[in-house]
């Protein structure tokens, strides 16, 4: 089956009912997304599907076959990380890094979504997202920083 993952095709011969996770992982070496729970509970595996975020760890292969895969190895264009990434290192939002990747693409998919998202809006999208070291307060503030980056980048391009 032909996968489209961050931007490029790539054929594998897996069982279409195996968790996406691992294929992933064990597969094709993307190893940001993680193994958390295994239930689609804490979403240490998210990735995005079509711009949505999706628990990879639930999501069977078969089902994803020519979609737009992102994983967090492929959110950076080149050298230049995106806004989301660089707000969680600038506001310090992680500690052992293991909720990191899931957290960044489930907050990129909402700000994709809804460029303005409020302060509830942020929390109910990273609901399903557990950050075990409990940076919580720096994960939001790092989402709206680069809220406020992207609105402005956005803003700066409509003028060009």
């Amino acid at each position: 089956m032909d996968l489209l993952i961050n931007g490029a095709r790539t054929r594998v011969s897996v069982d279409p009912s195996r968790p996406l996770l691992f294929v992933l992982r064990n597969e094709l070496d993307y190893t940001g997304a993680k193994y958390g729970c295994g239930e689609g509970q804490c979403g240490a595996c998210t990735v995005l599907i079509d711009g949505v975020a999706h628990k990879s760890c639930i999501t069977t292969v078969g089902s994803v076959a020519g979609k737009e895969i992102t994983t967090i190895e492929g959110l950076a264009d080149g050298d230049k990380l995106h806004p989301v990434q660089e707000a969680f290192i600038e506001c310090d939002a992680m500690q052992c890094g293991y909720c990191t990747p899931g957290m960044i693409l489930a907050s990129v998919a909402l700000l994709r979504k809804n460029s303005a998202a409020s302060e509830a809006q942020i929390k109910e999208a990273l609901e399903g997202n557990v950050c075990r070291c409990g940076t919580y307060n720096r994960i939001l503030t790092a989402v709206q920083k680069a809220r406020q980056t992207m609105l402005s980048e956005a803003k700066e391009n409509r003028r060009a």
